[in-house]
């Protein structure tokens, strides 16, 4: 058991280093052209909430949380709070783009530049905006699952 607790803590790091990379990779084209972001946390927020929540959804019983029921009592209650603050953030996306425009803080750029980048952060954010409400909406499904899988059946 110790080493099943011991290499689900390894693959545990694998994932959060390949979550971190990807967010990187995708806000690098934003950060290399644009010098002021303000939507900077929420959009690496969104991928690494997406990442994450998916891998827990699908690969459970690959996970540190496959048999701690109160970490994923705790992750239940913790989804509450974070859909109304995913909402709130999508809100606020959506209420810049529409008042403000994409192309307030890129002043730097040309208008063909402006156009593909707002047309690339726009489509990024409601992807990632979407499925991370979307997973985090399923994620408390999923875990009630394996509690009660676990309480009945000893699985996850």
């Amino acid at each position: 058991m110790q080493d099943k607790s011991k290499l689900a803590g390894q693959l545990e790091l694998v994932w959060w280093l390949f979550t971190a990379i990807l967010a990187a990779g995708i806000v690098y084209p934003i950060l290399n052209r644009i010098d002021s972001y303000p939507f900077l946390l929420t959009n690496v927020m969104h991928v690494i909430i997406f990442v994450t929540f998916t891998r827990y959804i699908f690969l459970l019983q690959y996970t540190f949380l496959a048999y701690r029921t109160y970490w994923k009592s705790g992750l239940i209650v913790l989804c509450i709070p974070l859909f109304f603050y995913q909402i709130s953030d999508m809100n606020t996306f959506q209420a810049y783009m529409g008042e403000e425009g994409l192309e307030t803080f890129m002043p730097n750029l040309d208008y063909p530049e402006q156009e593909s980048l707002g047309k690339y952060i726009r489509n990024e954010m409601v992807l990632f905006g979407t499925g991370s409400t979307i997973t985090i909406v399923l994620l408390p499904f999923r875990l009630i699952l394996s509690i009660w899988r676990g309480l009945n059946r000893g699985t996850v």
